[in-house]
């Protein structure tokens, strides 16, 4: 089971943004590479530290993750986080570490002292529709996504304004004496290198667009407007780039007889006056397929059968929600003469006078206990 993000930045939910950062900070510091040479332990909790700062410093992820824990973000196809990879950490969180390594915030890793990062391509989005059905059962979708790839035959070589450091250093004379401050090289955008050659095809960066088929595992439970993060499907990069993600933004469709509220699902039924009088077996419509359900005799308009687990599944695996059964008993609009001459009879049989019982709940009574 995964660590509580909160557990391993050592902070509360309460935490304030910037409380966030200097947790992160303090513990980045702790784990970082270059003050743990070959330690393997050391670096599996410097990126634990980055995927749980990546999700809790961002107030939408932050939120999911309050109300649906990891499963908002890896699910069961490895969205969100999974383990970050140094290079993404480095390029995304460099600069909260400011001065603690040499100035250029991520050191020697990766062999390269002279502090060169990696450019990450640019993320795709795109918006999957699901069914509520799909919904309640997970789904895996195949989504055909024209992305940008390094086209075949391009070559780079260094960068010749930065010799392949990804930086440029600047020295400025103040009041405080001579000051050396790091900037992206302005020539290759960081990534150290340049095109050589590239096929005519090629853009100026050496890349091309592609069709690509991307299968997307989707768990059960997601909710309308989630989205889900398919790492490296993404533009990629140039050179020794980071390819980007693709970015999967659910969007639920909605059903004709069900309503979803949550992890619940409401049903509308309606019954005659004959089969509210009689009682009767009805067969309804639920999110697997229908269900068989049976109405006792003298049952009342607005009465609520909560069949238990037949809603969502928890996005968390803890169990589904109910599906809420509502019954309306239907009043005809017209009556033949024989009709209305036994309802004008039955208007002062007692047996057809409301007597309510003390048991018998309220409309508003019955929203209460829906929402409690």
């Amino acid at each position: 089971m995964k660590k509580d993000f909160y557990e391993i930045l050592g902070i509360t939910k309460s935490a304030s943004p910037e409380e966030i950062k200097k947790a992160y900070r303090k513990k980045a510091i702790e784990f970082h590479p270059d003050k743990n040479p070959g330690n393997a332990e050391a670096e599996e909790n410097f990126k634990l530290c980055a995927e749980a700062y990546e999700v809790l410093s961002d107030p939408n992820k932050k939120a999911k993750y309050d109300q649906y824990g990891h499963q908002a973000f890896d699910g069961a196809g490895g969205f969100g986080g999974g383990h970050m990879n140094m290079d993404d950490i480095f390029s995304q969180f460099g600069d909260i570490f400011g001065g603690a390594f040499g100035g250029s915030g991520f050191g020697g890793f990766g062999g390269n002292s002279g502090g060169q990062r990696r450019v990450k391509g640019s993320n795709l989005r795109i918006k999957v529709k699901l069914t509520l059905e799909e919904v309640a059962n997970g789904v895996e979708k195949k989504v055909k996504v024209k992305r940008k790839i390094q086209a075949p035959g391009v070559r780079y070589k260094t960068c010749s304004a930065c010799n392949g450091q990804g930086q440029v250093l600047r020295v400025t004379n103040t009041i405080l004496g001579r000051m050396q401050t790091a900037t992206t090289c302005p020539t290759c955008g960081g990534a150290g290198q340049t095109i050589e050659s590239k096929p005519n095809n090629a853009d100026a960066h050496g890349m091309i667009l592609e069709d690509e088929t991307v299968s997307i595992k989707i768990p059960a439970g997601v909710v309308d407007g989630m989205q889900l993060k398919v790492s490296g499907k993404g533009n990629d990069a140039p050179g020794n780039g980071i390819a980007g993600d693709l970015i999967v933004a659910i969007e639920e469709l909605e059903h004709e007889f069900l309503k979803r509220e949550g992890e619940n699902l409401h049903y509308d039924l309606y019954i005659s006056f004959a089969e509210a009088a009689l009682g009767v077996s009805k067969e309804i419509e639920a999110v697997n397929g229908k269900v068989r359900i049976k109405l006792e005799e003298g049952i009342q308009s607005g009465k609520i059968l909560r069949l238990k687990g037949k809603g969502i599944p928890s996005l968390n695996s803890y169990g589904s929600g109910d599906l809420l059964v509502h019954v309306n008993v239907w009043t005809p609009k017209t009556l033949s003469k024989e009709q209305r001459q036994f309802f004008e009879k039955s208007l002062t049989d007692d047996n057809f006078i409301p007597h309510p019982e003390k048991s018998d709940k309220s409309f508003f009574e019955k929203v209460k206990d829906m929402f409690s």
